[in-house]
């Protein structure tokens, strides 16, 4: 299963109390899941469907909840290989659909006609606790998420350029997140990338449980970045090191085969010795085995006198 069925899921068990939120939820599902078809005599009837069996249950027991109506629930199996089992509920006009489309702004009036408009109706997203039922409705029908593990990718796919915006605007309108829009065929795509606004999206739409594992596995991830930095900052000092004690290593040796280590002086001749019998350690401890003891700066100066000596033979 994906982490977006998870968050689906997860989505499935939120219980919205409040009537403005409960239609809100159901005109953005019904947005993106619902299709419209004439049933006879100027009627109308409504086609839900969804590949999520929690989804779809949920939405029926929602439906049931806000219009106090019955609805069957069917099931239709894949028509070919690689495709996924459908549910499908169908609401006719005994059922008050035309209800149904004018209270979720589906179905409007323009100049004595109906038309079944293709954005968000504002008066279904007046306060922020409908915005985030609505939002959560969207989501469970058109939206999709990668791993977070993998990557941070949330997106909501609309059926046309109106949705697309206001759903943009909608999103946007929320502190601290921002979504993109662009085209893709001949859907629309809202979007974002970013792991905080991800995570904030989660959490506006009531999915607290994920919303968390984003934000554990964004702590994770940067817990483990900077343990890599620091682990390559080790290797590359490491690395300094051996170059720099090998450079100082084959001074000594030069000098020796030149002139003989007891031509140097007899402070720089004991660093010599003691360096190139003890070509891995380091300068801190090179210091310590000299009598008497010598501090890193001390040993670093005849280190450095001894390559300049070398350097001149």
């Amino acid at each position: 299963m994906s982490f977006a069925s998870d968050v689906k899921n997860e989505l499935s068990r939120v219980e919205t109390e409040k009537k403005c939120c409960q239609l809100a939820e159901i005109a953005g599902f019904l947005r993106v899941s619902g299709s419209i078809g004439l049933a006879g005599g100027g009627r109308f009837k409504i086609i839900i469907t969804s590949e999520n069996p929690a989804v779809i249950r949920h939405y029926k027991k929602l439906l049931q909840d806000y219009f106090d109506i019955g609805t069957l629930l069917e099931m239709r199996e894949p028509s070919s290989a690689g495709k996924k089992r459908a549910y499908k509920i169908t609401i006719d006009a005994e059922n008050r659909s035309e209800q149904i489309l004018r209270e979720t702004g589906i179905l409007l009036v323009r100049e004595g006609n109906n038309y079944i408009s293709d954005g968000i109706y504002d008066g279904i997203v007046r306060s922020k606790c409908c915005k985030r039922a609505y939002l959560r409705g969207i989501f469970m029908g058109a939206g999709t998420m990668s791993d977070p593990e993998k990557s941070y990718h949330l997106e909501f796919v609309c059926g046309s350029q109106t949705l697309a915006h206001d759903l943009k605007k909608l999103i946007n309108s929320f502190v601290d997140i921002q979504a993109k829009d662009f085209q893709r065929g001949n859907s629309f795509v809202v979007y974002m990338k970013k792991a905080d606004y991800v995570g904030d999206m989660l959490g506006i739409i009531g999915a607290d449980t994920h919303s968390l594992i984003i934000a554990n596995t964004l702590v994770e991830k940067s817990v483990k970045n900077d343990a890599n930095r620091m682990a390559n900052c080790d290797n590359a000092n490491t690395d300094r090191i051996v170059a720099a004690a090998m450079k100082q290593v084959k001074a000594v040796e030069k000098i020796e085969q030149k002139k003989s280590l007891g031509w140097l002086p007899e402070k720089l001749r004991q660093v010599a010795v003691l360096r190139k019998e003890n070509p891995d350690i380091s300068i801190k401890e090179l210091g310590a085995m000299c009598d008497p003891p010598l501090t890193k700066s001390g040993i670093n100066g005849r280190l450095k006198k001894i390559e300049e000596i070398a350097s001149k033979l």
